[in-house]
């Protein structure tokens, strides 16, 4: 069931959208960049010399891979941000409001993740950090839903690359 019941193509709900939607993606997109910055010494370095599975990517894809999820996130939150700033009913804009807050808790594990599993060098807490993201994600895509499909929709390829990314972090944890 959605809850938020208000049109998408009113004038009031598009005001403001655009630059909501920019802001978070080029916030999301600079936390981003900025938790992959910090340990670049360490996939270079300890990251090389792990014995990997068959399906790992090459280095160079994840840097574009992150570029568009960070940027499709972030317009998933500056939707969600419209609808608890535009939100004509107190009840949906509080269900917004707590989505903004799973967010938060979401995207600091995202960022978390990086400095865990290259910075500590450490694939086993890595793995427990990427779990409870993944976890994360699917309740955020399960709440966003309920406010906003295109907003939920916009996270479903960062649930497939997260689930990815656990995969090949147990795999690399099985093989160290």
């Amino acid at each position: 069931m959605q809850i938020h019941s208000e049109p998408h193509n009113t004038s009031y709900f598009k005001q403001g959208l655009w630059w909501k939607i920019l802001i978070s993606a080029i916030a999301c997109l600079g936390l981003g960049t900025l938790s992959g910055l910090s340990t670049m010494s360490d996939i270079q370095g300890w990251y090389a010399e792990l014995n990997k599975p068959s399906f790992t990517p090459p280095n160079w894809l994840f840097g574009p891979a992150w570029t568009v999820l960070y940027i499709l996130i972030g317009g998933s939150f500056g939707i969600i941000w419209q609808v608890a700033a535009k939100g004509r009913y107190p009840i949906i804009v509080k269900f917004a409001k707590r989505g903004l807050i799973l967010f938060g808790i979401h995207f600091l594990l995202n960022l978390a993740w990086t400095p865990v599993f290259f910075g500590l060098h450490n694939p086993g807490l890595g793995l427990v950090v990427i779990v409870a993201l993944l976890i994360f994600i699917i309740l955020l895509i399960r709440h966003f839903f309920r406010l906003d499909r295109v907003a939920a929709f916009l996270m479903i390829p960062y649930l497939l690359w997260v689930a990815f990314a656990t995969t090949l972090n147990a795999s690399i944890l099985i093989l160290n």
